[in-house]
C-alpha cells in the first residue's frame, strides 16, 4: 500500500510505465503469497507460488532502482521500502525451505 501511495506523486508520464509495473509487481507478491497459503497442503505448489512472490519482489526492487535513479523518491524512502522488501525475501526463503511447517 505505501507504494501505491508514493506512486500518486510520480509524474503523470509515468502513469502506463512505472507506475503501473511497480504497483503491479508489489501486489503480485502478497496475491501470490495468498494463492501460495491456499496451496499449502501441496508442498510443490506452495513453493512454485512463494518462488513467485520472490521474482515479483525482485521486480519491485528493480523499479525502486529505477524510481530512486529518476529522483521520484528520497533516498531515505528507497533505503525504508528496500529493507521491507529484504524483510519479505528474508520470510520467503524461510517459508520455501521449510513448507511442512505451513500445511
Amino acid at each position: 500500500m505505501e507504494i501505491f501511495s508514493i506512486t500518486k506523486s510520480f509524474p503523470k508520464e509515468e502513469t502506463y510505465s512505472l507506475i503501473d509495473q511497480i504497483r503491479r509487481s508489489s501486489r503480485s507478491v502478497f496475491a501470490s503469497i495468498a494463492e501460495a497459503y491456499k496451496k499449502r497442503k501441496y508442498p510443490n505448489h506452495f513453493i512454485s507460488k512463494l518462488t513467485d512472490a520472490d521474482m515479483e519482489n525482485g521486480e519491485t526492487q528493480a523499479w525502486l532502482d529505477a524510481s530512486l535513479a529518476c529522483n521520484y523518491i528520497t533516498n531515505e524512502k528507497y533505503v525504508e521500502l528496500n529493507k521491507q522488501s529484504e524483510e519479505v525475501i528474508y520470510l520467503l526463503i524461510y517459508m520455501i525451505n521449510n513448507p511442512d511447517k505451513f500445511s
